[in-house]
């Protein structure tokens, strides 16, 4: 449609040219644009499902960007385009999750980070291969996400930003293409044979014409398995050398090249031998190892997958007041912060919030591995992803899109698995040398062979170039690492960090913080002594009455203790912070605190039970004007299971510690329940980092094990650290590993997988260097055709996968160890 002169942008609200044919269709309407930028931007604006934008909006969008010829990025550096998948990671920076199309390998990885870290601004890029996502994180103010964009775009790869539905289209894309590209080699490979096999067995019987005809209907079905089924090697070949880096690929794609211009010039001269047969079955087994790898590399970072699309694409937002029981159905990415949703029984909670109205039960199972259902009522914290059971909730929404807990958990599964741990490095480092090496024996080899055979030269030459595996090397620990990540997500463990699994099966001292860590974190009522002639429940009451409004840890405890009880009347309560409560009771001033506060109701005098109070519990008194009426007794109870873990891990030969800065005699106390023999109290951040130094530099490994956001020094001394629970500072915590269950027995596990997955790294290490170390020289010495050197390549690169899929078979701990638990309970009763 063309503008006339008045007319005005619909996105910019800039006067459009006279002429002008740029349009967006918003909300089902064409409407005028004055520029292709503008256009381009209204549409992934539109795409996006974000039209509620232009409703919403106090002004018109700054113009955008003139774009590029056959660039469509520049709308990606708007606000509300990088809302579902762009955070604020502190400090001016952003992070973005990408979803990256034609990623099959490490060497793809190492482009892409490569060519992302040159421009100026970013701060740090991982690719997580298996997920086909990009991490990147860069300086706003220096560069732009639609340069990062193009910068990956202009190394062949498909870019946009990551969302749950779009990445579930991209992979079934893929897996289609590679049936197809499977399909084209098998079929072409089948005919080729049934033209090959006759000139096996004539035994020169053939005719010379009979046999250039056989020859130039296998060239015929070759060239489309060329352009199109090997053209995944091809396409990477071309890449590795565009960076000038000797690639996976690389050799790969020169075998098959040479082999195949070698075939058509004896069809094209008719002389010499032809490779047609071998190629299309080489390709063909290539292809298949590598979905049958693709599918194994997908089913280990399953639980990440499952995890990424569980945000419901719409919602149910209330219109109006709340309670109005009006709702419109509106796309997720709509909803901002403050929204008030309601969510149906049997419905995934949308985004990130708490709730307002109903009570429920909530599971968290995919998010957290507790199996259990976890009560809500108003005021309960809620997380987008978890699946509403038992009734309906009206919730307000604090955090949307990449802002939300589960999106941080798919980020820090990135980040784990894009991280590259010691061995993964070394290995990669192994494989660019084995690569050039390879080139270099195939050079040689070749000029070797022409001076002892010519005839076999091309022969084995080809078969040094593929038989030799450097893709076994590069998969040995990313496939083991994926799979034992996706295993300890399932227990509810979540790594963040690469190298948490190495490190953590290295470790020799495990360092334990008390309150949060072994305790519950939370005080309990243990104990009342009535010091009157009012009984134990009657004095409970009246201290419940007077803490019934505050939010002290001790308030707390003593009015859950009191549920079920009948509330004493209490007027004029005034709270003194730090000391108690005072308050009228039937005419009298009544105080519960501190033994000091309180003794100033009662001339000054402490009730002489006191001494006889053990030091690792918190008291408080009780009194009226009258009298002292009780002291009630308060502690922190272990966590359940602490006892079973600390026993296993001294079991495994780890030294176990408990260093806090809580009270000398609380700490005491604790690690006797536990069984601990080394235990520090009054420690300061100070004293903390100095303690870990001292076990490091006697030579020791350092598990911390904390709340992953206090004490920040000594979790970055730590060699690996590990946070209880990751509730809503999840996205914000420094820990390398998070129990997101709060489930302690669970830390066990995590040492168990953490063995298991790098005894499976070194297998398939050995594994793909015994095997290159046999059938190269094999190769070089003409005992290996070109087919079974790719039948022997492919099993190499399938093997060590597989392998390492045997760690998606780690089972949740939860009831083993509970049962062992209950067990040691009753043996010491």
């Amino acid at each position: 449609m063309a503008a006339t002169g008045a007319e005005r942008c619909f996105h910019c609200g800039e006067p459009a040219p006279a002429g002008a044919r740029y349009s967006a269709v918003i909300d089902g309407a064409a409407r005028i644009m004055c520029c292709a930028g503008c256009a381009a931007v209204a549409r992934t604006i539109a795409g996006h499902g974000l039209t509620a934008y232009y409703a919403s909006r106090e002004g018109t969008a700054r113009r955008a960007a003139p774009q590029k010829p056959g660039s469509d990025y520049a709308a990606y550096d708007l606000a509300e385009v990088q809302r579902p998948f762009v955070c604020d990671a502190g400090t001016g920076a952003k992070q973005a999750t990408l979803l990256a199309e034609g990623v099959t390998c490490g060497a793809c990885a190492w482009l892409i980070e490569r060519g992302v870290q040159r421009l100026a601004g970013v701060r740090s890029v991982a690719v997580n291969v298996a997920a086909h996502r990009v991490q990147v994180e860069w300086d706003d103010s220096r560069t732009h996400l639609s340069a990062i964009l193009e910068a990956i775009a202009a190394l062949g790869y498909g870019i946009r930003g990551f969302d749950p539905a779009a990445g579930e289209r991209a992979a079934a894309h893929e897996r289609r293409t590679m049936l197809w590209r499977l399909f084209v080699a098998g079929f072409a490979m089948m005919q080729v044979m049934m033209y090959a096999v006759p000139a096996y067995v004539s035994d020169g019987d053939m005719t010379p014409e009979a046999e250039q005809l056989m020859r130039w209907a296998s060239l015929a079905l070759t060239v489309p398995v060329m352009l199109w089924s090997a053209g995944p090697w091809f396409v990477s070949a071309c890449r590795e050398l565009t960076v000038r880096r000797l690639g996976m690929d690389l050799p790969v794609a020169i075998g098959l090249a040479v082999a195949f211009a070698a075939s058509a010039w004896a069809t094209l001269s008719g002389h010499g031998v032809v490779y047609f047969d071998s190629i299309t079955m080489f390709v063909f087994l290539l292809l298949g190892a590598r979905y049958l790898e693709a599918a194994a590399r997908a089913k280990a970072t399953e639980s990440q997958r499952r995890l990424a699309g569980h945000i419901p694409a719409v919602a149910d937002r209330v219109v109006g007041e709340a309670g109005s029981g009006v709702t419109e159905r509106v796309a997720v990415a709509q909803l901002v912060p403050g929204d008030l949703v309601q969510v149906v029984p049997g419905a995934t909670i949308p985004a990130d919030g708490s709730v307002t109205t109903g009570w429920s039960a909530v599971d968290e199972s995919l998010l957290t591995g507790e199996a259990r259902p976890v009560g809500k009522g108003p005021g309960d914290a809620v997380v987008g992803g978890s699946v509403n059971i038992a009734s309906p909730l009206t919730l307000r929404v604090a955090r949307v899109g990449a802002e939300t807990v589960l999106y941080g958990i798919v980020r820090l599964m990135d980040r784990a698995q894009a991280g590259k741990p010691r061995l993964a490095q070394l290995a990669d480092r192994v494989g660019r040398w084995f690569v050039v090496s390879l080139m270099a024996m195939a050079l040689a080899t070749g000029a070797a062979w022409c001076w002892i055979d010519p005839q076999r030269a091309l022969q084995v030459t080809v078969a040094v170039l593929v038989v030799s595996c450097p893709c076994a090397l590069s998969l040995a620990t990313p496939a083991a690492l994926a799979a034992a990540t996706g295993a300890l997500h399932r227990m509810g463990i979540l790594v963040t960090r690469g190298h948490a699994l190495e490190t953590l099966a290295r470790v020799t001292h495990v360092v334990f913080d008390k309150t949060g860590t072994l305790t519950l974190g939370r005080l309990s009522l243990v104990g009342i002594v009535p010091l009157g002639l009012r009984s134990r429940k009657t004095c409970l009451s009246l201290a419940a009455a007077l803490e019934r409004g505050s939010e002290h840890p001790v308030a707390r405890a003593i009015v859950a203790a009191a549920a079920g009880l009948a509330p004493d009347s209490v007027t004029d309560v005034r709270n003194q912070p730090g000391r108690g409560i005072e308050g009228c009771v039937n005419g009298l001033r009544v105080r519960i605190g501190s033994p000091a506060f309180v003794a100033e109701l009662v001339q000054g005098l402490l009730p002489p039970q006191l001494a006889y109070t053990a030091d690792e519990v918190t008291v408080v008194t009780l009194a009226d004007e009258r009298g002292y009426l009780a002291l009630f007794a308060l502690d922190d109870e272990p966590r359940p299971g602490a006892r079973w873990v600390t026993r296993e891990l001294e079991a495994s030969g780890k030294q176990v510690l408990l260093l806090s800065g809580d009270r000398r005699s609380a700490v005491t106390h604790v690690a006797g329940q536990l069984g601990i023999a080394a235990a520090t109290g009054e420690a300061d951040p100070g004293m903390k980092l100095a303690f870990v130094r001292a076990l490091q530099a006697q030579g020791g490994v350092v598990a911390v094990v904390g709340d992953g956001v206090n004490d920040a020094p000594v979790i970055a001394q730590a060699q690996v650290s590990i946070a209880m629970g990751g509730g809503i500072e999840l996205a914000r915590t420094g820990a390398d590993m998070v129990l997101l269950a709060d489930d302690l027995s669970r830390l066990v596990s995590a040492f168990d997988t953490a063995r298991k997955a790098m005894r499976i790294v070194r297998q398939n290490l050995a594994w793909a260097a015994a095997y290159n170390a046999v059938a190269v020289p094999l190769a070089m010495t003409g005992a290996i055709t070109p087919l079974s050197a790719g039948i022997g390549m492919a099993l190499s690169s399938l093997a060590v996968v597989l392998n390492a899929l045997r760690l998606q078979g780690e089972d949740c701990p939860e009831g083993k160890a509970a049962g062992r638990e209950l067990s040691h309970i009753s043996a010491t009763s």
